[in-house]
Order: structure tokens, then C-alpha cells, then sequence
């Protein structure tokens, strides 16, 4: 099998990509793949023994099956709960897609399977005044994977970004349904019209389940068959 890399994106901030990351992390090693994972920008650390850490790249350390240090894991790691780009000029670290790219690259070289890499925000968050996330996936040449967050207006921001990655001619490798908002209306219809319309496979429908085992639940939820 030859080495997969995929980038996890979102259809918007809180929409539960690192549910859907921790969980196909989480069902890959179950296949028996080795797993890696980063984190490339972390707004929202906090700091523990001296170090920012982050709770979302925490959360991919406890799945991945091969060793990586937590700074290679979360090369860029924030105070701030704001935009990233935002974040970084207040803590005045400058962010490139360049140092990023080649952080991104160094970690693939080590031969996991899976190479997995969680993004900010959504598809187009900033990186600095002319780059974003989407550039360094498409930097890295990662397989993207999307998180579509159910809730009133996620048809229009899933399909604007599903417009996007395939401008770009990056491959969409599949998309996760996330059940973030239990009171949805017409949530079937929506998911008929997204299935519909997104031109690759639905990896699962993460049911809404707050609580410790969310990430399980979502592990249950997927089918890999489609990236296999």
C-alpha cells in the first residue's frame, strides 16, 4: 500500500474536524496502519510545563501509532482563541507557507501509512496577507478530506469549498457528515442534497454525541472503504 496524505479540513470553525481526525486516526489503526498527524497551527494553547500546548493536537498525540515529539506535531502553537494569522501578528510570529510546507514534508518522510494534517478553521482561513491554509494543502499535495458541520447553512459553505478544492485540482478524497446541531431541520434532505452533489464518498454520518466518547462513536461511524 502506498503511503496516503490527507489534509482535514472543515466547513467552518467548531464544526468537528478534530473529532473526524482523532477518528479516522482511530479506525486506520484499527486496519492496521501506522498513523501520523500535525497540527500545523494551534490558536487557543494554553501553557503547560512551560510550553503552549493545544487540546485538538493533544487529542490526534492519543491516536496516532507512531512516536513524534509534540513540537513536530504542533510546529506553531498560539495563545490567543482568534483567527491564526491574527494570533501570530500579536505574538509577533510571522507564518509562511514556505516553513510550514517543508515542517509538513519532513514529518511525511518519516513512512507512516496515513500521514494525517488538521487544519484551522475552514478551507481559506489566512496564513499572512496573501496565503492560506488551502495553499499550503495544495503545497503539500495532500488529499483533502472534509468535514461538512450539519447545521442550517452548511450546504452553501460545503459546496463553496467543495468549489474551491476542485479549482485547485486537489483530489477530494472523501467527506465526514457531523451532527453538531441535534435541533437541524431537514437534516436528511440536507444530506441527500450534499451526497447529491460533493463528487466523492461520504466516510460516515458522525452521529450528535457530546461527551468522552465522541471520538469512538465517530470511529464507529466511518467506512475507510472509500480511501482504500
Amino acid at each position: 500500500m502506498l503511503p496516503r496524505v490527507f489534509f482535514v479540513t472543515g466547513t467552518d470553525t467548531d464544526v468537528g474536524k478534530t473529532v473526524a481526525a482523532a477518528a479516522l486516526l482511530r479506525a486506520a489503526a484499527r486496519q492496521g496502519l501506522s498513523t501520523l498527524a500535525v497540527k500545523p497551527i494551534a490558536a487557543g494553547c494554553e501553557w503547560v510545563d512551560g510550553r503552549l500546548v493545544n487540546d485538538d493536537a493533544l487529542a490526534l498525540a492519543k491516536e496516532i501509532t507512531l512516536p513524534l515529539d509534540y513540537a513536530d506535531l504542533n510546529p506553531v502553537a498560539l495563545e490567543p482563541a482568534i483567527a491564526p494569522h491574527l494570533a501570530a501578528a500579536r505574538a509577533k510570529r510571522p507564518l509562511g507557507m514556505a516553513e510550514l510546507a517543508s515542517h509538513c514534508r519532513r514529518v511525511v518522510a518519516r513512512g507512516a501509512d496515513w500521514t494525517l494534517f488538521e487544519g484551522a478553521g475552514g478551507w481559506l482561513v489566512p496564513l499572512n496577507d496573501s496565503e492560506t491554509l488551502a495553499d499550503l494543502c495544495q503545497e503539500i499535495a495532500a488529499e483533502v478530506i472534509l468535514v461538512v458541520g450539519l447545521r442550517l447553512g452548511c450546504l452553501n459553505h460545503a459546496l463553496l469549498t467543495v468549489a474551491d478544492i476542485a479549482r485547485r485540482d486537489l483530489k477530494l478524497a472523501g467527506w465526514v457528515a457531523n451532527a453538531i446541531d441535534p435541533e437541524m431541520a431537514e437534516r436528511e434532505a440536507n444530506l441527500d442534497t450534499l451526497a447529491r452533489r460533493i463528487d466523492a464518498p461520504c466516510l460516515g454520518r458522525v452521529p450528535y454525541a457530546p461527551g468522552p466518547e465522541l471520538i469512538e462513536t465517530a470511529a464507529r461511524s466511518l467506512d475507510l472503504g472509500g480511501l482504500t
